[in-house]
């Protein structure tokens, strides 16, 4: 017997049905990088020119674009590219406010709690590499060199507006 099944989806079956890649992950997300150093090519495979170099390990990178064994990823500047999936960790890292790199004197806080009315732990400059553990929508988890704490979610560049996670 033949299932009859509708000729469109509806439109939240179908939203959610284009943001799930190839991988059966979903479009667009976060990784960092493995090694120390990756080739950020034109295309997705070995005979496309190399248009950058990263040369620093767990720098977080969003995933926007999925072939074969190909992603295409976007750095926290807008730099995209295709590298070998290998070459990405699930590991989620985080960059402070890399866009106020050159405000003189910018710092940010990391609070004892998720909420800014906490006792403030470190303060950071903006372009710092931390590890993500949390996000509750407002404010996430993070560690920088041991120090762990929670910053404004809209201060860091490795997760999105309103995502929430628990490790």
């Amino acid at each position: 017997m033949a299932l009859a099944l509708p000729l469109t989806l509806p439109a939240s079956v179908a939203a959610e049905a284009a943001q799930v890649g190839p991988s059966g992950l979903p479009l667009p997300r976060f990784v960092s990088l493995k090694p120390g150093r990756v080739n950020l090519r034109v295309g997705p495979g070995r005979d496309y020119a190399v248009t950058w170099l990263f040369l620093k390990s767990g720098l977080p990178v969003e995933i926007v674009q999925e072939f074969d064994n190909w992603r295409r990823i976007r750095d926290s500047e807008g730099t995209e590219g295709w590298v070998y999936q290998s070459l990405l960790s699930g590991k989620r890292t985080v960059l402070t406010a890399p866009w106020q790199r050159d405000k003189d004197d910018a710092m940010l806080n990391v609070y004892r709690g998720a909420d800014d009315k906490s006792a403030v732990v470190a303060k950071v400059q903006p372009g710092v590499l931390g590890t993500l553990k949390a996000c509750n929508g407002s404010f996430c988890r993070v560690i920088f060199s041991g120090t762990s704490g929670w910053m404004r979610q809209p201060d860091i560049w490795g997760a999105y507006p309103d995502e929430k996670f628990d490790d």
